[in-house]
Order: structure tokens, then sequence, then C-alpha cells
């Protein structure tokens, strides 16, 4: 069973009907005029997690989908991404209830229920907390911290900056970056986008990217 600070915040939002995520888009600066597809890794994704349009949607409420056994695969309701973030790059996420929109090294543990398999809640991963009722907070090794106040939107946005090691977390209002939280690290391994959706009804879909 889930433990700890991550099970606060998931029992904060079960009243939530549902929490719909949408990522626009994802731009990895390869160089100026290039960008790349967010693509779901489908040996990541949990058994409880329906993947649908060429792999551009995810809905959580899928009791026990019929995915082949994969050490990869989660045993909660998450995934990751197949992108590997070695450089500059920023995307966006329109959300709704309640999500963990996260980056993580490929090592997470993906087996069993307690927080060390729990994006955020281990060393290796690093979420941003999106709810109406608990705002923003980014949560690392299980721990906590409340984002900078702010009006809460249905639209977040990550920059990462590997080499220099800074992840930031925006909130963005009527297009415009209000900065959440920065975090500064020295990333050890690459890292890849991730997504947790606590609540059935959840639906990510990941729209095709423009080039730049």
């Amino acid at each position: 069973m889930l433990s700890g600070s991550v099970r606060s915040f998931i029992s904060g939002v079960v009243q939530e009907s549902k929490i719909i995520t949408n990522c626009r888009w994802i731009v990895v600066f390869i160089s100026s005029l290039d960008s790349v597809q967010l693509k779901i890794d489908t040996k990541t994704v949990s058994k409880d997690l329906k993947v649908s349009e060429q792999n551009r949607r995810v809905t959580n409420g899928e009791a026990d989908v019929p995915y082949p056994d994969d050490p990869a695969r989660f045993d909660h309701t998450q995934l990751l991404c197949e992108n590997k973030l070695e450089g500059r790059c920023y995307w966006e996420v329109k959300w709704k209830g309640a999500v963990f929109i996260s980056v993580s090294y490929k090592n997470i543990q993906r087996k069993g229920d307690k927080d060390d398999c729990v994006l955020g809640g281990n060393s290796q991963s690093w979420s941003l907390g999106c709810s109406h009722g608990d705002g923003y907070s980014v949560w690392h090794n299980n721990e906590k911290t409340p984002c900078t106040p702010t009006a809460v939107s249905e639209r977040v946005a990550v920059y990462v900056d590997y080499v220099a090691g800074i992840l930031s977390f925006y909130n963005i209002s009527s297009d415009k970056l209000i900065h959440l939280y920065t975090v500064n690290n020295k990333f050890t391994e690459p890292l890849y986008p991730g997504f947790a959706l606590w609540i059935p009804g959840s639906t990510p879909t990941h729209k095709k990217l423009n080039i730049l």
C-alpha cells in the first residue's frame, strides 16, 4: 500500500471525479529547426491504463488490460515516454483534476505499491503535483515542496536543461509563463518524461509536434 506524503496528496484529490491531461507538445532542441514527438513507452504502461489513438492517448480506468508481462511495466497507474532528454527541452501539459507531471531516470522501480515506485516518491524522479484543491507542489524522494502561490490554471510547462542541471516548472496563464519552481541538480542519467494518473477517468492525449 502507498504510505507517507504521496498517499496524502492522492487522498486530498480522490473526491475529484476525474483527471484529464492533454500534452500539447514537447520540443527537444536538437537544433533550432528540429523537434520530436512525445511518444509513450508502451512497455511501461500500467495494466490499469488503456493506450489508444496510435499510442497518443492513455485512459485510466480500464482495469487489467491484457498487456504482456514486462519488467519495465509499472504496477502503479503511471507511465514513461521513450524520449530521452539529454539537452534542452520544453513541453506543455493541459490537465484537469489532479496529476503528477514528471521526469525520471529509467531505472526507477516498477514493481510493488510502495512510495519508491511512484514518480516523485524516490531519488530517481521529480514530479509537479497539480490539483485545484492542493495547488502546485514539487515532489522528490517522497518530499513535498509547495510552489510559489499562484492562481491555478489547467496548463503548465516544463523546461529541462540537462547539462546545466536545471528543471523548471511554470504555470501558463493568458499565454504567459509564471515561474513555479526550479530544481537545480546534477543529473547523472538521461531523463524521461512521465505521467502518474491516479483517478479513473484520467486521459492524456499527446498531439503531433510542430517543426520550429
